[in-house]
């Protein structure tokens, strides 16, 4: 996610649609404080919404929580699984070594 300050965004005009194109969120702020986030329009934001499409962003973007994103998309977890199965984004996100660690565990 990249932040774009209003003073400078009409030189920057083409990096905030460079980073909508690559499905990437933007918030734009002004003197720092948030004054709007720029959503990729695609077609998970036609299928779903944008609270759910926003939320489904945040999550896999990792700046929320599952339990998080479903709140804001205003679904139970379950549904929003749901969501993101249907999108192809991926709920367990194991780390390098974590399956190797748990393996260990029962060995």
């Amino acid at each position: 996610m990249q932040t774009f300050e209003t003073l400078n965004l009409a030189s920057h005009t083409n990096d905030l649609i460079r980073e909508a194109e690559s499905g990437g969120l933007s918030i734009v702020t002004r003197e720092g404080r948030p004054v709007f986030v720029a959503v990729p329009f695609d077609d998970a934001l036609l299928r779903d919404g944008f609270m759910t499409a926003l939320a489904m962003r945040l999550f896999d973007q990792e700046i929320m929580s599952l339990g998080q994103a479903a709140r804001l998309a205003g679904l139970s977890i379950v549904e929003f699984m749901d969501h993101l199965d249907r999108s192809g984004i991926p709920v367990a996100r194991p780390q390098a070594g974590e399956l190797e660690q748990e393996l260990a565990r029962f060995g």
